[in-house]
């Protein structure tokens, strides 16, 4: 990845303070939506749609998709990277 990419990852970010939060929320630790929501005192569905968002990024992976509830999402390495700028 170049750094105009990175920035632009950086920038799609910062402009959602659910997508911010969210990952900052995860930070180095794994965690459900429903306790991501509880953190940041907002609705789940908004976490879901943050999740998404950084999913489709790079930034978090889910690293139990088979399970319907209880999926555990953690940041990679470039979601940790980003979290340093944020």
């Amino acid at each position: 990845m170049n750094e105009k990419e990175f920035y632009e990852i950086l920038g799609f970010v910062k402009i959602s303070p659910h997508r911010a939060n969210t990952l900052k929320c995860i930070n180095e630790e794994l965690k459900i939506p429903s306790q991501i929501a509880k953190d940041l005192d907002i609705r789940t569905s908004q976490v879901s749609s943050a999740l998404a968002d950084l999913k489709k990024k790079g930034l978090v992976v889910c690293v139990n998709e088979n399970v319907r509830k209880g999926r555990l999402y953690k940041c990679t390495p470039l979601g940790l990277e980003i979290l340093k700028k944020i």
